[in-house]
């Protein structure tokens, strides 16, 4: 019982959005792994033994968020502490804490957790200093502790988020130099299953 007030209470602090678990997923073909994972090795979060990252890469609706939280949640299972942030949250949070004077403590919080999620990185541009703040979060996770991240935006467009080439291309090296790259392809499964139930209008 004291063990699953533990997982009960890790899984209340990581704040997930919403619960999603491994045993529901579907590794379909829209799921490229590169050479140097696979599923069992994802699934039994291997890649936390070499503090290594997990880009998921991918148009929107096709699982990403899905595979990132239920990582989370097994981690969670595991005893690990872990952090979940839409990222735009995220930075929200950087800029309001700088502005209190209480930076320093909101990344003790960050740096605390044995696993970064970051959800929806690309959906909202920031402007300088948020981009900056969110930079050094991630620096500050390099070579300590695993980082899983969500975009719908390749590499060559994240400029478009950061709008600093130099300070992308910084965020790149670090985030890429000890992860394994996940494209996912195909159709929204969300537009999917509204299809599929034939009762929904879609207008465009």
């Amino acid at each position: 019982a004291r063990q699953s007030r533990k997982v009960s209470t890790l899984i209340k602090k990581a704040k997930f959005r919403e619960l999603k678990w491994l045993k529901d997923y579907e590794w379909g073909e829209q799921i490229h792994l590169p050479s140097t994972t696979s599923k069992e090795h994802i699934s039994e979060l291997r890649f936390f033994e070499g503090k290594q990252n997990l880009l998921l890469l991918g148009s929107p609706g096709t699982g990403k968020t899905h595979l990132a939280t239920a990582l989370g949640l097994k981690a969670c299972e595991q005893g690990y502490q872990v952090k979940f942030f839409r990222v735009a949250d995220l930075v929200g949070i950087l800029e309001e804490a700088l502005k209190q004077g209480n930076l320093t403590r909101i990344k003790k919080q960050i740096e605390s957790c044995d696993l970064l999620i970051l959800d929806e990185l690309g959906y909202v541009p920031f402007q300088k200093q948020g981009a900056e703040l969110l930079f050094h979060i991630i620096a500050d996770c390099y070579e300590k502790k695993s980082v899983i991240v969500t975009s719908n935006l390749e590499f060559g467009q994240w400029n478009r988020i950061f709008g600093d080439n130099r300070l992308t291309s910084a965020l790149v090296d670090r985030l890429v130099h000890h992860a394994h790259i996940i494209a996912f392809t195909g159709e929204s499964y969300r537009l999917r299953n509204a299809l599929s139930s034939g009762n929904t209008k879609i207008t465009i």
